[in-house]
């Protein structure tokens, strides 16, 4: 037996989540067997725990788009019993049972083990959150991005994806600029490593300029629609911004290709979901040697499976602050 946060879909379409003790013969069909030690909240938990955005095909469900934990049995030699392992992606927790269970049953080359210097629960707190973060920065380095350019502007920032972006351009030595919509979360921020706060109203609206002052060597943007677009008007000559969410939607309304043609500014898509094995074991290399493990610990709170779907109410609202790790055991 183990237990789950089952979410279930009634005839009439309602939608229901219960913690629950299941037979592991409910388990998925999978190569490795995982004792789940800690999964995180992420913005497509809350649309699974709450069926919105179509992401769960069929029901009973167990949400939870990454984990980390101990294998309790494998079928590919790759993975022995005791071997820590972390899961992100590869549409777990939305096609196929996630994390927010004591047990989880997997595909072999949906794993990567963990490096020594991460616990299960630090993994956790940098999560799938945390590697898009590391995704990006990689790829903002390999686009030429270097300390000595200007402010790497962070939309988006005191959210899971932010915070962490925050964490480690600052420790790499870039000056962060957080934009943020909660005049609360300064201090936050500048903990976490923020030279300069920007108030989310200063980019939220849209300009009929085509271009705008170069400001921004770079930027991760976790916000999409017209605060994106804001961003790439003020990015300076050459730089690049990674894209890797869209709280404001996908579609922006004042899209225009002027900062592309005239400044030859790059967009840079960041999927995290379908990364190739060799890129997520890069990006946890980095992680485990760039992100400051006393700052990830402060922007982290715990809770257990019973919390989950109000706290993934909370998130789809934006209202959730750093990174939540989801402890089964609770």
């Amino acid at each position: 037996m183990f237990k789950a946060l089952v979410v279930r879909k009634a005839e009439d379409g309602a939608i229901s989540q219960a913690v629950e003790e299941l037979d592991d013969a409910m388990l998925p069909d999978g190569d490795v067997t995982v004792k789940v030690d800690y999964s995180t909240l992420n913005y497509k938990d809350g649309l699974c725990m709450h069926g919105k955005g179509g992401l769960v095909r069929a029901f009973p469900h167990v949400p939870g788009v990454d984990f980390a934990g101990v294998v309790e049995q494998s079928a590919d030699p790759r993975y022995r019993p005791g071997d820590r392992v972390i899961l992100t992606g590869w549409r777990v927790g939305e096609v196929w049972w996630g994390g927010y269970a004591s047990r989880a049953k997997v595909k072999a080359d949906w794993l990567v083990k963990l490096p020594d210097a991460i616990s299960t629960r630090q993994a956790m707190a940098v999560g799938t959150a945390g590697l898009t973060s590391m995704l990006a920065v990689i790829a903002l380095e390999k686009a030429g991005l270097k300390p000595d350019q200007g402010e790497v502007v962070v939309t988006g920032a005191a959210g899971g994806v932010g915070s962490v972006a925050v964490a480690i351009l600052a420790r790499l030595g870039y000056r962060v600029a957080a934009v943020t919509g909660r005049p609360e979360t300064e201090d936050y921020l500048r903990d976490l490593g923020a030279e300069t706060i920007i108030p989310r109203g200063e980019l939220a609206e849209p300009t009929a300029k085509p271009l705008e002052s170069e400001r921004f060597a770079a930027g991760i943007d976790a916000v999409g629609g017209d605060m994106l677009m804001r961003v790439l008007k003020q990015v300076k000559y050459n730089g690049s911004v990674a894209a890797i969410g869209l709280a404001a939607g996908a579609a922006v309304p004042s899209f225009t290709v002027v900062p592309f043609l005239l400044r030859g500014v790059n967009l840079l898509g960041i999927d995290s979901v379908m990364r190739p094995h060799d890129q997520r074991v890069e990006a946890w290399s980095r992680l485990a040697a760039d992100l400051p493990m006393d700052k990830l610990e402060a922007m982290v709170s715990e809770h257990g499976l019973a919390e989950m779907p109000g706290l993934g109410a909370s998130i789809l609202k934006g209202g959730v602050k750093g990174r939540i790790v989801v402890n089964p055991q609770l």
